[in-house]
Order: structure tokens, then sequence, then C-alpha cells
């Protein structure tokens, strides 16, 4: 697994799409926030990881931010998933793959939510299919880790505060080693 962790020292000191963090400290807080809210340690590790397809597809001198300036949808949801496959398990990766989802689902089924996502994250929106219809939103509920993929979402959200204190990411590193699958 050290390789998640080499890809999270050489990327993570990047802008995180727009926002007034960085790709790592996103992925803390995100953390951060479930592990406040009592979430387990697999959706602690989902939470940390979900944005990691960003920082392993993303091509040199280039970032979350340009990529979608240019118009592409760079799937890193899908992308990051696939990567974290041979260290971890569906509970983990299925969350990562869907967060995306998770905010289309919300856009559309949560009063309000649309006005309090970043600029970054409506523009984002956009290139990701836009909210949900009611039939695509009641199918993808019924997917057995659908509640997980709105937590993770919400703090996703949420993790984009440059004041926020955190744990170090070796406290986080500890409790993915812990869920990692042998």
């Amino acid at each position: 697994m050290q390789e998640i962790w080499d890809a999270l020292a050489k990327r993570g000191h990047e802008e995180y799409g727009g926002e007034l963090v960085t790709q790592l400290e996103h992925g803390v807080q995100a953390a951060t926030l479930a592990e406040k809210e009592g979430a387990g340690d697999v959706l602690i590790t989902a939470a940390l990881l979900h944005d990691v397809g960003h920082m392993i597809d993303v091509p040199p001198g280039a970032s979350i931010a340009t990529i979608a300036d240019k118009g592409i949808d760079a799937v890193h949801e899908d992308v990051g998933a696939a990567y974290l496959k041979r260290w971890f398990g569906e509970e983990v990766l299925w969350p990562i793959r869907h967060h995306v989802a998770a905010k289309r689902y919300l856009c559309l089924r949560k009063p309000g939510y649309m006005d309090e996502l970043s600029p970054a994250s409506v523009k984002s929106l956009a290139l990701q299919g836009g909210p949900f219809t009611d039939e695509e939103a009641d199918e993808w509920l019924k997917q057995p880790f659908a509640h997980e993929g709105v937590r993770l979402r919400i703090w996703d959200d949420l993790a984009k505060d440059p004041e926020m204190e955190t744990p170090p990411l070796e406290h986080f590193i500890e409790i993915a080693e812990r869920v990692r699958k042998n």
C-alpha cells in the first residue's frame, strides 16, 4: 500500500480544483469529518481516499481544475476505485466509485443542496451529468452502499476549510491498514 501514500506525497500538495485546500488536506479533512461523525474504519478510509483518482491519473503539470476547464470529466471516481481495488474490498470502493453519483442524487433530493455547492463543484456537476432524474435516483438508492455514498459525499462537500484542524495523515494510514484486504 506504500504506493498509495507515495502518490499522496507526490501530488497531495496540489490545489484541490479551485478550492482553498490541497488535495491531501481535502482527503484528510473528509476522513476527519467521517471519524468525528462516528463512521467505522471502512468509511473513514473511503473518505480519505475518495479523490485519489485525481492524483494518479492526471498528467504532470495538469490539475483537476485545468482538466475541468477543458470540459473533460476525468471520471476520477472510477479511476480511483480501479486503482485501489488491489488493496480494498467493495465496502471501501463502492462509496468512492459513487461519490459523484451521490452528488447528483443529493442535487435532486436534498432541498437547497445545489445552492451549497462550491463554484468548482457546480462546474464539475455539469460535466458529470447534472442532477439525477427521479428514476435514476430511485434506482441508485437501491444499491447496497448508497447510504454510505451519500455520507461520503456530504463529508466531501464540507472538506474544503483551510482553517480546519485534523489529525496527521499517519493517523488515517493506520486506519486504512486495518481495513486492507489480505
